[in-house]
């Protein structure tokens, strides 16, 4: 193994909790580091979320790592691929997770109980991290969950072992917003072996709200029995535009102020069924002047409002029953009979058809179940995944409602086990190209109101959000530099300098 890599220098980023604001403040480093000029990349040993991207893979195939990795790659300024994130949990429940290993599902380690698991995952982590370290100046890596998991700490190779293999200096970031921020810290801490303790150099206070002069003189007493500084306090920013990675619930997907009526204002729904997928890409949303987004659990909660989204799903056919038994389907369908727009993409997509097929119980649901009968389409599910960037092309003669989408160009990606045809004798338009070196295989379909598309990336495309939603999206270089600017506002003065200097 190269030894360069023991001479590369990394941070970490640690949380006392879940939702700390690792990933975000990972994301706002690799920003700050890249525009000192230093070569730099993200690393996270596992991740574990259903918001995935497509990456290159070392062997030439395309490959999966979490969404919040391929952010800090974009903020590093570097290409994207699986050794940011070498393992890839997908929950499909509240019990198993699919498994994904330098980019690709390994249905054999799933097999493997946890604490054996993570023996076998480690030494893949371990490579990734240290080709990373080898070819770069700066590795920034994002920890898991809490480093202080007493009964879980053997086995846990995410953080401190991540830590210790790259002889990071460490930053322990918590949630003051919820409270009990000081104890988090200090707990975590003591928690530790003191060997890991000594890792750990700055305390981060993140979503601050309120006097910052109240805060003392808890700091200081927090240095006095820990030794460790409090090199920041963050203030809570919901604006900051960058997607939350935790689910529906975050800060980050409320709707921020209010609205006033307006006639050009589009209420757009996402339907939040339980094993939403992809959630993220719809971040963009938020931040547009005349459009209003939400998250729909019941009927009344699509009363009145001009779109509904059907997103992606790790478990299409449980989701779709949710729907069902929610009386959300009814009110999808209901809302396209009256000519109003419906769009559904991937797991959306197939719940639009008319039948989905899992005679292999790929999908883990019924052998076959009908679909919501909005399109002509069955789809059926198969073992192999198909992970792949597409490069599209929507059709002429969109009805109306996606009509500035006509002939736009974008890049996207799949990520999906299904396979959709038209039902013979249907009556469907093809939407949307994947465009295949001057050829091309349809992603998409559409009838009257109701769109289904397989890529995603829609609301990532700022030519598409011009065209359909009118001016006003930041570019994703504006939200990074945001995000960088934010911190050097309130980090210490000279503490992230000299942490990245290189020697």
């Amino acid at each position: 193994m190269s030894t360069k890599g023991a001479q590369a220098q990394a941070i970490m980023v640690l949380g006392t909790t879940s939702g700390a604001g690792k990933s975000w403040l990972t994301t706002a480093l690799c920003r700050w580091a890249a525009r000192q000029g230093l070569k730099v990349a993200p690393f996270k040993a596992q991740n574990m979320s259903n918001n995935a991207r497509v990456v290159p893979g070392p062997d030439g195939r395309w490959g999966e790592i979490g969404s919040a990795q391929y952010f800090q790659a974009l903020a590093a300024r570097c290409q994207p691929d699986v050794r940011m994130n070498p393992i890839l949990l997908k929950p499909e429940s509240d019990t198993g997770s699919q498994v994904v290993v330098w980019g690709q599902v390994r249905d054999d380690y799933r097999r493997v109980p946890w604490r054996e698991r993570s023996e076998l995952l480690w030494p893949h982590a371990r490579q990734a991290l240290h080709e990373l370290m080898a070819s770069h100046d700066l590795v920034i890596i994002e920890g898991a969950g809490s480093p202080a998991e007493i009964n879980l700490h053997a086995s846990d190779y995410v953080n401190m072992r991540t830590a210790i293999e790259a002889r990071a200096r460490c930053l322990l970031v918590t949630d003051i917003d919820r409270g009990g921020a000081f104890a988090h810290l200090y707990g975590t801490h003591q928690l530790l072996p003191e060997s890991e303790r000594a890792l750990i150099q700055g305390f981060v206070l993140n979503r601050f709200r309120g006097d910052a002069s109240l805060l003392a003189p808890g700091p200081q007493q927090l240095q006095d029995l820990t030794g460790v500084p409090t090199v920041a306090v963050l203030p809570e920013w919901r604006g900051h535009g960058l997607p939350e990675e935790d689910g529906v619930d975050g800060g980050a997907w409320r709707v921020d102020g209010e609205f006033s009526a307006s006639s050009n204002m589009t209420h757009v729904a996402v339907l939040a069924y339980p094993a939403i997928s992809n959630l993220d890409e719809f971040q963009s949303l938020r931040h547009l002047p005349h459009v209003r987004l939400s998250w729909a659990r019941r009927p009344q909660d699509l009363d009145g409002v001009d779109w509904i989204i059907l997103p992606g799903s790790k478990r299409t056919q449980s989701d779709l029953a949710w729907l069902r038994s929610q009386g959300l389907s009814d009110a999808v369908v209901a809302h396209a009979q009256a000519g109003r727009p419906v769009l559904g993409i991937c797991g959306g997509l197939q719940m639009l058809g008319e039948w989905l097929c899992d005679p292999d119980g790929v999908d883990g649901g019924l052998a076959q179940q009908p679909g919501l009968g909005l399109l002509p389409l069955v789809t059926r599910f198969d073992p192999h995944k198909l992970v792949q960037p597409a490069e599209l092309q929507f059709a002429d003669g969109l009805a109306s409602a996606w009509a500035p989408w006509r002939q736009q160009r974008w890049s996207g990606y799949e990520i999906h086990q299904g396979r959709t045809a038209v039902v013979e004798g249907g009556e469907a338009q093809v939407a949307l190209w994947a465009r295949d070196q001057g050829t091309g295989h349809a992603l998409g379909w559409t009838r009257g109101s109701v769109l289904g598309v397989y890529a995603h990336g829609l609301f990532e495309s700022a030519d598409l959000l011009r065209a359909q939603f009118g001016p006003g999206t930041r570019s994703w270089d504006q939200v990074l530099d945001g995000l960088a600017d934010y911190i050097d506002r309130h980090f210490d003065a000279g503490v992230l300098s000299e942490w990245t200097r290189q020697t």
